[in-house]
């Protein structure tokens, strides 16, 4: 399994339980940046509301920083629901041996 593939989410119930929780923080995320960055934008037509408008923007912009982070926790936490054989062979240097032969080594060791 790797990261960022859309087929991830549909594992098991609980990874679409997990998705969907995630799904629901980004959009509420990305809903809520636009928004202080339409207000904030509001309230530069005006000196009195500059300040508050400056405060605004800066929240807006670390809520839509926290998008990309919302999407790599999500793609982490699925991964690490899945197989980690995935994990550790791309880990690990690739065999000189061919899996059917690395097999019948293995299993002519074994009747030794």
């Amino acid at each position: 399994m790797k990261m960022f593939e859309h087929q991830t989410r549909h594992l098991a119930p609980r990874s679409k339980k997990v998705y969907a929780r995630f799904e629901i923080a980004y959009t509420l995320a990305d809903f809520l940046a636009a928004l202080l960055f339409i207000l904030g934008s509001i309230m530069f037509f005006s000196e009195a509301w500059t300040y508050l408008g400056t405060w605004l923007f800066l929240i807006g912009s670390v809520l839509f920083a926290t998008k990309p982070t919302l999407r790599l926790l999500r793609e982490v936490y699925l991964y690490r629901q899945g197989e980690y054989a995935d994990l550790a062979g791309a880990v690990a240097p690739p065999s000189t041996d061919s899996e059917p032969e690395a097999r019948a080594r293995d299993d002519h060791k074994s009747e030794r």
